[in-house]
């Protein structure tokens, strides 16, 4: 799996029609919405456990990939297989990334999900439809998971690895380039895909439960500079794997264990300070922020783990209350504060992401969307003063411009905290999953 001249030998593929499903209880819970830890009823137990028999049963989930070249272009543009995308977004994902080549995949929970699950909904079985619905959705998390770990075993032997998998409709890249995309990915298979799929003129898939997505394959000595490996097994939660690298960065959340961490009144300021007239919120409120919404620990080798909580309402359902966490890994001082890594999920307890608007329409693809991190992953802190965003100050999550919105206003909280060690020390002390990175 070499990035080679083209010509050279032919690119691997792979057609599987019968993929291992192997859905963890704590990622289907999580799909339903149920706050981590809270154990379901009787009644949700046996409809999860129906749904998951059915599936094990009746479902054909499929995977497809293919190995493609990688061209970079100007101003956003790049070539996949010799098909041109334009997406600032993806481009910088991947040339961030060190990525050499990419590979191509569709995967889907297959045709029969979807057509079961509306036969349930015809039968007035509201329940037995959702969650249906929502195992499909998790057999698709999974079977992205376990690519990427097939990906990795496989681009191993040629000292490359699969960096994180990026798709249409995530931020930065219209979700209308999906059709190019699934042409470009059907039009060289050498056979039909292992199952029906077809794009429909708004860029969304059929059936739903299928995802196409590009995941870059990398030196597996390849640095962002100044930052740590990209090594996608940290951002992966597929268990068990055969291929896993690195432990799941999440997999402890929620434990009691020990923080590594130095003396919150260690954290060093950045030289020099900004200028609180280059943020765009008010140097009061991001005080105001510093002691009651950011959190911040700092590791011993210098790298700082922060969290930043939202809280908002829907515009819409009478306006319920909801919260979002946000954490962001940042490399040591004398790096740059690089951003490593990324992350935004509803609070623990917190239901009021389940009213917005997008979530009552597509739950899957919100919750997708509010996942990707912003285009400043691997890049400094700083560069938080040079990001060009949309304002967009309602609360709820539903548009790309209110979800990056939220993004900078997280990112400007850290970045203020950071720079100003004249707070209380008691605005740098740990919530309690910050003890756990």
């Amino acid at each position: 799996m070499n990035a080679v001249a083209p010509g050279a030998r032919p690119a691997l593929e792979l057609f599987d029609d019968r993929p291992a499903v192997n859905v963890a209880e704590t990622e289907y819970r999580r799909l339903l919405g149920y706050p981590r830890h809270h154990a379901p009823g009787e009644r949700a137990d046996e409809l999860a456990a129906g749904a998951r028999q059915w599936f094990t049963q009746h479902g054909k989930p499929w995977i497809y990939l293919r190995e493609a070249e990688l061209e970079y272009g100007e101003a956003g543009r790049l070539r996949l297989g010799g098909t041109e995308f334009q997406s600032q977004q993806l481009h910088d994902h991947l040339r961030t990334l060190g990525a050499q080549r990419v590979m191509l995949v569709a995967v889907s929970a297959g045709r029969e999900c979807e057509e079961h699950a509306r036969q349930l909904w015809g039968e007035a079985k509201p329940d037995e439809y959702f969650f249906l619905e929502m195992f499909g959705s998790a057999v698709v998390e999974n079977l992205v998971a376990a690519t990427n770990g097939r990906v990795c075993d496989l681009a191993e032997r040629e000292g490359l690895m699969a960096v994180p998998h990026y798709s249409p409709g995530y931020s930065g890249w219209d979700v209308a380039e999906q059709n190019k995309l699934f042409t470009l990915l059907t039009e060289a298979a050498a056979r039909p895909l292992p199952g029906p799929l077809e794009v429909l003129s708004s860029g969304m898939l059929r059936p739903k439960k299928s995802l196409l997505a590009v995941i870059g394959l990398a030196p597996a000595v390849a640095r962002v500079p100044g930052a740590a490996p990209a090594v996608p097994c940290e951002s992966c939660s597929l268990s068990p794997c055969q291929y896993r690298r690195l432990a799941y960065r999440h997999a402890l959340r929620g434990a009691v264990a020990a923080p590594r961490e130095t003396k919150a009144a260690s954290v060093a300021p950045a030289a020099p300070w900004p200028a609180d007239s280059q943020y765009t919120v008010s140097a009061r409120a991001l005080r105001k922020w510093a002691g009651e919404r950011v959190r911040i620990v700092q590791r011993t080798d210098g790298s700082v783990e922060a969290s930043f909580r939202f809280d908002g309402t829907t515009c819409s359902n009478s306006g319920h209350p909801l919260a979002f966490d946000y954490e962001v890994a940042l490399s040591p001082l004398e790096q740059g504060r690089r951003i490593l890594r990324a992350s935004c999920r509803p609070a623990p307890g917190d239901e009021g992401h389940q009213k917005m608007c997008a979530y009552l329409s597509d739950a899957e693809g919100l919750m997708r969307a509010m996942a990707v991190a912003p285009p400043l992953v691997g890049r400094p802190l700083d560069d938080i003063f040079a990001w060009k965003r949309t304002a967009a100050p309602s609360g709820c999550y539903c548009s790309a411009e209110s979800r990056t919105h939220k993004w900078g206003l997280a990112l400007e909280a850290i970045h203020y905290t950071l720079n100003h060690p004249d707070l209380p020390p008691a605005q740098f002390s740990p919530p309690n999953h910050a003890q756990t990175v």
